[in-house]
């Protein structure tokens, strides 16, 4: 029968799949139409004066390079004054569009300061933006001209200030020492007197600009003419074509910002400014605006300004910086023309150029006040010869100054040379000088003099450079007066001190603050005067003298320091010689120091620090920095003339290095020779005191081997054995060997074994104890009779229960052969050892007991040989 299947329901679905592509589309077609408006860019305006140089679609907005947007559209304003520019700006640079904001047209432009915008003569004109702060807009005024700081140019713009422009034009450098440093960037007029004077310094140079800096013009050539000759200044072949500005600055002024402003001089003299000061006179006939103040025919200054009063004048004036010390509370001022007499005429000049105002100092050393007021006399004061100062100079030599020689101060005659002789004792010249009385004020107590050379040549890779004086220094000389700093009056009596050179009085008064010492050494240390002195490789003084110590042998060297390195000089304060070439090799490799070239060439000197708890022999100058750094103590050893010894030796005690030998030289008496040695610090107090062993340490072989095999290699050394001593001493006679028990441990038994012969003992002999070695022979010598031999011995700590007063010692060194008639021959022998070096038994009967052992230094009978009981002795210990 056929069966019929039911039918199957299927709900359809609400959402098909399909749909998801128009969904897609759209938001697609959104995306793109909100990123095509998003990235369409900014429109702004800009108004420009004038259109020239731009055009729609090729004009550019560029910042720091990078195109920023372009000119879409150009309208003329409505007030007819100018275009509007409209640019597309990227809507990257939105950010940028502030109130700060500021645009200007880069075009190319070309002047004797240099040519600007010369991209633009490849790419075209183009609009360049730099981006301000403040809201966003949309509307801007274009600049005339560009911005004294461009986008990425560092520096600081300050503000001159000026009564004129002069041949200053933008562009125009600015110098520091003749060394361009910036330019002028703006200028601007401010009200109807003055002009205002943007200036950019470069970053490099941003700190030589202080706040009390001095800025001066110096464009063009300054022309100084007169009857005494023409002047010609200029700065730079640059500052002649375009103009320029210089400066200068205190080092160690406040640097200055941006937006400073300063004054701008018209010269060089005017900015430094000097001493001003007031002077009141019945009136001002001949004299005006930069008159010259005169001292004996030196200008130092001049007026500044001229106002009338009602019973006179008052002059405004300044003195040169350099002559502001020549200013006294009592200084004289006068004026003084042109003079015609019978005799002719003085100061033709004056005719033409009209009178002058003398100055003359006074003897005042009293403080000025800022803004000091004198007197303008009409005639030359009269000053009392009895003023005049007597000056005693002292100098080594003569340096070709001559009765009559002119005494000057920056080239002023302020005095002369009286007289010129040798002292009584004829170890220095003695000149006596005159001070004209207005200069006294400038000898001091720290006053010095210098001779002036009539002719200076300075010639370098530079150039040549010669430098004449008059006719007179030629003839007679001349001394130039250096006042000092201290400004405390020469005494009466007091000499003052003529140096042969600059370079010698600096050296002199260099001395003065120099910290000075002395140090011992053992030998010269290759050492000389000037011989430098380091401090981790920095040089902080020199070596002044090295002299020789007849009565102790030694050397002094006296030593200078500057005042800066005093501090250095402490308690644990060593120094030590410098070796030229310091070789240091090891399995690790090879290395070689080399020291300066001046400490190469004439020895040097190394200052170094220990530990603060460390108190260290300041006074002494070590050989090296190792014995330095360990506090070596000298010491002196004596050994015979034949020991052989040479310099570097080791000074060893059981094996370790506890000093070394320095310096080995032969005495007069030929038959000795003393080592100059060092202990190390940490040992020193061992091995100095008075009971000290030292001794000679060297190779020797035979049958039984070879002791202190390292000297075949190194040579011999030095061995010593603490003292026990309260006493100490620096002095030592040393051995050729060392004594029986030198370095025996202290645990060890020592006692002495007596025999008629010595027989094949040496030193070294060991002693065997059922064949094993215990001990052994330390030494010998002869009774006091003479009719035995002691021999010294000794068993280790370790062994020393194995013998006691029972025990028996017996010679087994060699081969020992008994022949008889009727006994037969018989051969008794011991080891191999025993056989090529010698040996000693012992046999002990009973055990070691308090009552049965032996003391230090007890004597004991050596046996030719053996009884038989002896070998079956059992000793229980």
């Amino acid at each position: 029968m056929t069966q019929i299947e039911s039918p199957k329901i299927v709900k359809k679905k609400l959402f098909s799949p399909i749909w998801l592509l128009p969904i897609l589309a759209l938001a697609l077609g959104a995306w793109l139409g909100i990123k095509s408006i998003r990235e369409s860019g900014i429109e702004i305006q800009i108004h420009f004066p004038s259109a020239t140089g731009i055009d729609i679609g090729k004009t550019l907005v560029r910042y720091q390079g990078l195109t920023v947007g372009k000119v879409i559209d150009i309208a003329i304003d409505e007030d007819l004054k100018g275009v509007d520019v409209k640019a597309l700006i990227d809507y990257r640079s939105e950010r940028f569009l502030n109130e700060g904001t500021l645009f200007w047209l880069v075009t190319p432009k070309a002047s004797i300061t240099g040519v600007e915008g010369l991209d633009a003569l490849f790419s075209g004109n183009y609009i360049a933006m730099q981006p301000g702060g403040g809201g966003s807009r949309t509307s801007y005024e274009a600049q005339r001209e560009p911005p004294a700081m461009q986008p990425g140019s560092e520096g600081v713009v300050i503000e001159l200030k000026a009564d004129k422009l002069g041949s200053l034009d933008v562009g125009s450098p600015v110098f520091y020492r003749q060394v361009p440093v910036g330019s002028i960037v703006s200028y601007r007029l401010e009200g109807s007197q003055r002009i205002l004077i943007s200036a950019f310094i470069q970053e490099q140079f941003t700190h030589l600009v202080k706040k009390d800096s001095h800025f001066w013009n110096v464009s063009g050539v300054q022309i100084d003419a007169s009857l005494a000759g023409v002047k010609v200044t200029t700065e730079s072949l640059a500052s002649i074509l375009a103009g320029g500005i210089s400066f200068d600055s205190n080092e160690q002024g406040i640097e200055a910002e941006n937006g400073d402003s300063f004054p701008l001089y018209d010269s060089r003299e005017q900015a430094d400014g000097g001493q001003m000061l007031t002077l009141t006179g019945i009136d001002a006939n001949g004299i005006s605006k930069g008159t010259g103040i005169f001292y004996r025919g030196v200008a130092i200054g001049e007026v500044r300004d001229i106002q009338p009063l009602k019973d006179g004048v008052r002059l405004t004036a300044s003195v040169n910086p350099e002559y502001g010390s020549l200013l006294t509370r009592d200084a004289h001022f006068w004026l003084e023309g042109a003079d015609l007499s019978l005799n002719g005429v003085s100061h033709a000049e004056r005719l033409l150029t009209g009178k002058v105002i003398n100055f003359l100092p006074g003897v005042a050393d009293a403080a000025i006040p800022a803004n000091p007021e004198y007197p303008l006399a009409n005639e030359a004061p009269e000053l009392a010869q009895a003023q005049k100062r007597l000056l005693k100079v002292n100098a080594d030599e003569n340096a070709g100054i001559q009765p009559g020689a002119d005494v000057r101060y920056k080239q002023i005659k302020i005095g002369s040379v009286l007289s010129v002789n040798l002292s009584k004792d004829f170890s220095v010249v003695e000149y006596q000088l005159e001070i004209l009385p207005e200069f006294v004020g400038l000898v001091h107590s720290d006053s010095y003099l210098l001779p002036e050379s009539a002719l200076a040549i300075d010639a370098s890779l530079d150039g040549v450079s010669v430098k004449s004086r008059d006719l007179a220094t030629l003839v007679k000389g001349a001394v130039s007066l250096l006042p000092g700093k201290s400004h405390r009056p020469l005494a009466a009596a007091a000499t003052l001190k003529l140096f042969a050179s600059a370079a010698e009085a600096e050296q002199f008064f260099a001395n003065q603050k120099l910290t000075h010492l002395t140090l011992v050494s053992q030998d010269g240390a290759d050492l000389a005067k000037g011989s430098p002195v380091y401090y981790k490789k920095m040089q902080i003084g020199l070596v002044e003298a090295v002299n020789w110590q007849a009565s102790s042998d030694t050397f002094q060297i006296r030593l200078a320091l500057e005042q800066a390195f005093a501090a250095l000089v402490k308690p644990n304060t060593v120094f030590w010689r410098n070796n030229a070439v310091e070789i240091n090799a090891s399995l690790a490799g090879l290395e070689v120091a080399v020291a300066p070239l001046k400490g190469a060439l004439k020895g040097s000197i190394s200052l170094g620090l220990l530990a603060e708890e460390v108190k260290a022999d300041s006074q002494r100058l070590y050989e090296s920095k190792t014995l330095a750094q360990a506090q070596a103590q000298a010491i002196s050893l004596t050994f015979p003339a034949s020991a052989r010894l040479s310099s570097g030796a080791a000074i060893r005690y059981r094996g370790h290095k506890v000093g070394e030998v320095q310096q080995i030289k032969l005495n007069a008496d030929l038959q000795t020779l003393t080592a100059n040695a060092y202990l190390y610090g940490e040992y020193a107090d061992y091995f100095s005191r008075q009971d000290s062993e030292y001794f000679l340490v060297d190779a020797q072989i035979s049958l039984a081997g070879i002791k202190a095999v390292d000297t075949l290699i190194t040579g011999p050394y030095v061995g010593v054995t603490p003292g026990s001593s309260a006493s100490s001493s620096q002095t030592f006679a040393a051995s050729m060997s060392s004594t029986a028990y030198a370095n025996l441990d202290s645990s060890a038994l020592t006692f002495t074994l007596e025999d008629t012969n010595l027989g094949s003992i040496r030193i070294g002999t060991p002693l065997f104890f059922r064949g094993i070695a215990i001990g052994q022979i330390d030494g010998y010598s002869l009774s006091a009779t003479g009719n035995r031999v002691l021999m010294l011995a000794h068993v280790e700590g370790k062994y020393k229960h194995l013998v006691n007063n029972s025990s028996k010692f017996w010679n087994v060194s060699g081969i020992k052969v008994d022949v008889g008639l009727f006994s037969g021959a018989q051969i008794e022998t011991g080891s191999l050892e025993s056989i090529l070096v010698g040996g000693i038994s012992v046999a002990t009967r009973e055990p070691t007991s308090s009552a049965n052992a032996l003391v230090q230094g007890s004597i004991l009978p050596l046996h030719a040989s053996a009884e038989k009981s002896w070998r079956d002795w059992q000793a229980a210990n």
